[in-house]
Order: C-alpha cells, then structure tokens, then sequence
C-alpha cells in the first residue's frame, strides 16, 4: 500500500512532469511573473552618510551556523513501478536556534497569534489594462484559476492562520474619483468572509497601483496631490465596507511603494535625491492612510494597521527617512512595520542565481540573521511588531531538499525574533519564471508537501 506522504510525492512528480510538457507549449504569464516587473528586495543596506554597503555578511564561508547539522522527519520519496526515484527524499533539519526577548505588549502578541500564512499571489493583485472585456477576468489572467472557499480551508488545514489578499484596483473604477466596482469589491469581499469565517487572520491592501499605468500612487513631489488623493479614494471605501470587522482583519496601505522605473526603484543610494524625496513621501501616504482609516469610525479605530517603507524593503523600513505614522488616535502598538524580504536574494528570488542553500553553511543563513536582526534591534525591541508580508524561494530544478532547508530556518529565526512571515504562493510551478507556488489551485493539494511541513515544524 502506498503511504499517504508517498502518493503525494508520486501525484507531484506526475503533475511537475506534465507542467513541463505544457510550460514548452507556452501558458502566458499567469504562471511566472510574482509581479509583473518587480524583482523583490535589494540585497544592499544604505548608511546615512549615502555609502553603500553589501548586506551579505556570509561571503562565501562555509562555517557552521548555530543549527544542529542533524535532520529528522524525513518526507519519504515516491519511487515509480520499477523501484526508480520520482522526487527526492528530504528531511526537515533540526535546529536549535536561540529566542529572543519579545517585549510583552499588545501588539506583539497579536503578531504571535498571526503564527504564519501566505500571499495569495497572482490573483487580485492581477492586472491587465486596456485590453479585458469583462473586469472580473484579471482574477484569472495571471493565474487561469479562481479562488474557491475551498482552497482557503485547505491553507488553513494545513497550519496557515493568516492569509494576505493583495488587490489592484485601479482598473475597477466607475467613475474618474476612484469609485470601485461593487462587481469586485463584492468579490474581494467574498474571498475575505470565506478566510474570516475559517476563523483566519486576513490582510487586504493596495497593490499593483504604483505603476504609470495605473494612475494611481506614485510616491514623488510632482505625483502627491493624486497620490493623496487615490490613497484617501480608496481606504474611505474599505474602511465603510469592512468598518464592523472585528481585529482578524488588517490593512495595508500600500504594496512595495517606490519610484517605478527609476534607476533606484529597487535599491536605496544613501545620497540620491529622488529616493529621499520618495521615502518623504511615503512617510507623508502612509499617514493619510492611518488618518483616514481612524476617521472612519466602528473597529477602524483600533484596527491593526502595515505600514511600508521604501519598496517594502528591509533596506526601506531599516533607512533613517522612514518613520511610522503617528496614532493618536489609535490604540499603543498597532501599528505594523510591513517588510518584504526574498533572502537570500541570489538563492530565494534571483532566476540567476544559485539554487543552493543548507542550514549547515554561514553562507546564505547569515544574510537571513543579518536583515532580521537589524529589524529587531530597530522595532522590536522597543515593542513595535513588524511582519513580513512576503518571503519565499522559487523552485530551481526542483532543489526541494535546499527549499525545505531555507523554509526551516528562514520561519525558525523569524518567529524566535517575535516577527511573523507569509510564503508567496502564486500557484506557479512550471516554466521559467518564477515559481513560488506550493498548493495546486486545480487540483486542491499541496505540490510541496515537503516545504509546508518544514514551515509549521518551527512556528510554534
């Protein structure tokens, strides 16, 4: 009889190899882009004197890190008819890595409850502009498959508590003052009640409206007065729509906020004004977000509220320009430093890169240690709860075993840091961008097994 962690092996193995076959016939982008042209964090850290440093403190050592080199909880492998192996064997390392001292406060302790989730990516967040009959297709023309309230259930069997809707909404407006569609809003709202009613963790936000097309956000001088103005738009309209939830459902004001197509969209030179002017100016849309959320009245007064700096970075949210809005009116410590981090860049994010990464060697987890001691020693120390909204590594040649390591450590050092993180899961597999998924939309399983059980091993 076939064990049940082997048939998922098998059943994986075959659908990898039939995505294959199909990736060469050509699916679109629906499979590969994370965000159209965004290519995550930077890997390089600013001081204040405008030097620029390199955040990779490992080189290229091959020391051991504080994690027992011993594994245990092996997957299994599936193996095919003939005895050969389908998928590789892999192992779940055990680590020792040491806690920190969390502050005791509220919102700490809500970030604790928040355990661990994942993105829905590729989904709301979708856009294609000018060229889509009927509006509610861009739920579909990145990803080709449609939320179901089963597929929210089934993250949530799985250990996921949180779950994080990213939403573009600048191609569903009625009327030129930014009136969302009640076509979407409605079916936004449905995937929201289906987490909400799971008992889950929600986060909505803004997020593919920062590029030229959109008309929306962009975070300079010259764009303010309509950026104010679309920030202002928006969060009116889901503060009075979701103003009787309870504190499970979080905002975010805004997804990765940066100078697109700037030189330095995706980086912070400690000397360029352009960016100093940006990182100004998301100070400036992050507190009309906190302003208008608060105004709104019902839960919104005390609502948990993520707020990004420059490109959602840790480089962003670590620079000296940014600063958390202020919250008279809201509740001590709810307000949320949201950070992206696909660390270490070359293994998790970078489609050139290495496809290596063992928990044994300095290389790779040091990067990991490095961002996520500098956002303690900045927030949490002083008890302000930080989140990272989006982490992951993409698979390369189905380096599973290296992806299970990542996954161990990566949630291992952030939750023993007092921070939260959320996989983005795009339900891309196949091709040769970038494939972040682990549960199958289609099928209704999860393809990599192997990696949740590695995450939910070190959350708690």
């Amino acid at each position: 009889m076939v064990g049940k962690k082997s048939l998922k092996h098998r059943l994986a193995a075959l659908f990898l190899a039939a995505a294959g076959v199909l990736s060469l016939a050509g699916c679109g982008n629906s499979g590969g882009n994370k965000k159209d042209n965004d290519t995550g964090t930077s890997e390089v850290v600013t001081s204040d004197t405008g030097a620029v440093t390199d955040d990779t403190t490992g080189g290229g050592s091959e020391d051991n890190t504080a994690a027992d080199n011993k594994t245990e909880d092996s997957t299994g492998s599936s193996t095919t008819e003939g005895g050969g192996s389908i998928l590789p064997e892999t192992t779940i390392p055990e680590l020792n890595i040491e806690k920190y001292d969390i502050p005791d406060n509220e919102g700490m302790r809500f970030v604790n409850d928040l355990r661990i989730g994942f993105s829905l990516g590729n989904t709301f967040d979708a856009y294609v502009d000018g060229s889509l009959k009927d509006e509610m297709d861009t739920e579909t023309a990145w990803n080709s498959a449609v939320v179901t309230e089963q597929t929210i259930k089934d993250y949530h069997a799985a250990g996921f508590d949180t779950v994080r809707i990213p939403v573009s909404w600048h191609n569903h407006f009625t009327d030129d003052d930014y009136t969302i569609s009640e076509k979407w809003m409605n079916r936004v709202n449905e995937v929201v009640d289906w987490a909400i009613n799971d008992d889950m963790y929600v986060i909505i936000n803004i997020h593919h409206d920062n590029h030229p097309e959109a008309n929306g956000f962009y975070p300079d001088e010259e764009h303010m007065d309509q950026s104010v103005h679309y920030i202002e738009r928006i969060w009116t309209q889901l503060s009075e729509r979701y103003k009787d939830y309870d504190y499970k459902l979080i905002f975010e004001s805004m997804n990765e906020p940066r100078l697109v197509g700037h030189q330095y969209e995706w980086w912070i030179p400690g000397n360029d004004a352009d960016v100093k002017e940006s990182i100004e100016c998301i100070n400036q849309l992050n507190q009309v977000f906190v302003d208008t959320v608060r105004a709104s009245g019902g839960n919104n007064a005390t609502r948990y509220l993520m707020c990004p700096g420059y490109d959602a970075s840790a480089d962003g949210a670590l620079n000296s320009g940014f600063r958390l809005p202020e919250d008279p009116d809201g509740p001590a410590d709810h307000i949320l430093v949201s950070v992206h981090a696909y660390t270490p860049y070359d293994f998790a994010l970078n489609l050139s890169g290495t496809s290596y990464f063992s928990v044994e060697k300095k290389k790779g987890t040091s990067d990991i240690d490095s961002f996520m001691d500098k956002l303690y020693n900045k927030f949490v120390v002083k008890g302000i709860p930080v989140v990272i909204g989006e982490f992951g590594a993409l698979d390369k040649d189905k380096n599973i075993q290296e992806r299970v390591d990542f996954s161990a450590y990566y949630i291992a050092s952030a939750r023993a840091r007092g921070m939260t993180a959320l996989w983005w899961d795009n339900n891309a597999f196949s091709g040769n961008g970038e494939n972040f998924g682990l549960y199958y939309r289609y099928g209704g399983y999860f393809i990599y097994q192997d990696i949740v059980d590695a995450l939910m091993k070190y959350v708690d």
